[in-house]
């Protein structure tokens, strides 16, 4: 049974939600990456329709959340971690669930973590396959330091800024371009964007190309809150997410990790799991950011899970 919704966060925020499976199942929510991702149905199937309540969303400007990031005159400022955190929890409390499992994939491991530490009495679990932290080392690594890896493609990117910003904060200087009045200077550095995050991506042995051939208005939401994010460094403290791991002491985790991500190379989940007691490290070597044996490996994880109710 799928429940649908809308639910006003402020901010002249709404956000589409949604709930799935057994409405009296063990409540789980998912954390979508990007961010800008959106939700997707096929995310159901990481759970065990019988035994879970699952909660999706949009988060604020992605998705059939309103406003769109794509509309070029929507302001961005009111998009932060911490408002995600917030909507979270404004989300749990209308759907009257007083604790979950938390789920997440790339952006949503960073937002399932800062969630987690912020509440961890609402945290039952938490499974993140394809981690990351957020800091600005890890957007470095992506948008400077994997030129080492794709050169040809890599300087292709930098050169879709002006010359006097390609030493500097790429991110930041595509969040300009994409927030430029020519409508046609906009589509252009969404299209550049997605087409390296296709790129960086594309090393898992099943990948195909996403971004780069997607809607242009997806590709426009897309980069505009991916590079809104990271030019602000996820809104987090750099290590932030590391120095905080005692909060999830007693809450058991798993991460899952592709042995093949070079767009999140494995060290950072390497050092959460050494810091953190509770959680345990799966290491698939069948993929990288996302394909091969990720969706199973999640759907195992859930069902483990699912015969703790509370």
């Amino acid at each position: 049974m799928i429940e649908t919704g809308a639910l006003e966060v402020g901010d002249g925020h709404s956000l589409y939600w949604e709930t799935s499976g057994n409405p009296d199942g063990k409540p789980a929510v998912v954390l979508h990456g990007g961010p800008g991702s959106g939700s997707s149905p096929r995310t159901r199937n990481l759970f065990d329709p019988d035994r879970y309540r699952v909660v999706q969303f949009d988060q604020r400007n992605a998705g059939r959340s309103t406003p769109p990031a794509s509309d070029p005159v929507v302001d961005l400022s009111a998009n932060t971690t911490q408002h995600l955190i917030a909507d979270i929890e404004a989300l749990r409390i209308h759907l009257g669930i007083e604790r979950w499992l938390v789920e997440g994939g790339s952006w949503g491991v960073t937002l399932g973590l800062a969630y987690a530490q912020t509440h961890p009495e609402r945290v039952t679990e938490l499974v993140l396959a394809a981690v990351t932290s957020g800091d600005r080392s890890e957007t470095d690594w992506i948008t400077r330091d994997m030129g080492r890896v794709f050169p040809r493609e890599w300087e292709r990117f930098r050169d879709g800024v002006p010359s006097a910003e390609r030493d500097g904060d790429l991110a930041a200087a595509y969040s300009r371009l994409l927030h430029d009045p020519d409508p046609q200077v906009r589509a252009r550095a969404a299209h550049m964007w997605c087409e390296w995050e296709d790129t960086h991506m594309s090393l898992a042995p099943d990948a195909e190309p996403f971004l780069s051939v997607a809607d242009p208005d997806f590709q426009l939401t897309f980069a505009r809150l991916v590079t809104h994010y990271w030019s602000h460094g996820c809104f987090l403290e750099e290590g932030q997410l590391l120095r905080d791991i005692e909060r999830l002491h007693g809450i058991p985790g798993v991460l899952i990790h592709g042995r093949y991500d070079v767009s999140g190379p494995l060290a950072t989940a390497w050092a959460l799991h050494r810091a953190w007691p509770g959680s345990e490290l799966v290491v698939l070597d069948d993929t990288g950011h996302g394909g091969g044996s990720l969706f199973a490996a999640i759907r195992a994880a859930t069902d483990r899970f699912a015969i703790s109710r509370m």
